[in-house]
């Protein structure tokens, strides 16, 4: 999937470039509103609301009347207002800096779900010890034998094995494999990780960390 990423610092560029490229995204970077708006199609915009030329909401504007392009806010303006007015310019997400990168590719998978339910563009996650799992045919495998999930089972464990052996926050996975604007009780959480400990076996662990989350441990 290609990512256009408009940011003009360098550091924070170079970093999320290299992270999201480690998760199978190919990002080409531009620093500026004018180098975004000639930069053509791509499946998804990371757009900084700093830019040196232009504020990034009238960038915003633009790419939203030119098509359907998801659009993902990235900026340290974390204002109400800023995070209001690029919803309603036709933002499909807003993160406020600083950020890590599995958060972003949470947001950005999240974004994309609501918006392509059916991409075949989206990264395969890898094979992973006797579990794999295949994110382009969201099919899953135990031992070479399919396992048969229900859609957020499958939506969970992928998020889970983005990075084996990493806590997720309850928040976190809500907001990746629900809804960014989920406001219901997490017990459904606990539901579907119960279905996905039956279904894995003793391939996998979901473990639970007190208070905290869960995190994936592939045997």
């Amino acid at each position: 999937m290609r990512v256009l990423l408009v940011e003009d610092d360098d550091p924070v560029a170079e970093s999320l470039c290299r992270g999201l490229e480690r998760y199978g995204f190919s990002v080409d970077w531009v620093r500026t509103a004018g180098e975004a708006l000639a930069a053509g199609e791509y499946d998804m915009v990371l757009l900084d609301l700093g830019l040196p030329d232009s504020d990034g909401l009238d960038v915003c504007r633009e790419l939203r009347a030119r098509g359907p392009v998801p659009i993902i806010v990235i900026s340290a303006r974390s204002d109400e207002v800023d995070r209001v007015v690029g919803l309603e310019l036709g933002a499909d997400d807003y993160v406020s800096k600083p950020f890590g990168v599995r958060e972003v590719v949470a947001r950005m998978r999240a974004v994309l779900r609501r918006t392509r339910p059916a991409d075949a563009d989206t990264p395969a996650e890898p094979a992973a010890g006797r579990v794999v799992i295949d994110r382009r045919s969201r099919r899953v495998s135990r031992d070479g034998a399919e396992v048969v999930l229900a859609p957020k089972e499958f939506d969970l464990l992928a998020l889970l094995a983005e990075e084996p052996g990493a806590v997720f926050t309850r928040e976190q996975i809500m907001e990746a494999v629900w809804d960014v604007n989920w406001f219901g009780s997490t017990k459904t959480l606990d539901v579907h990780v119960g279905a996905l400990r039956r279904k894995l076996g003793d391939a996998a662990a979901v473990e639970a960390v007190r208070g905290v989350g869960f995190r994936l441990i592939l045997r």
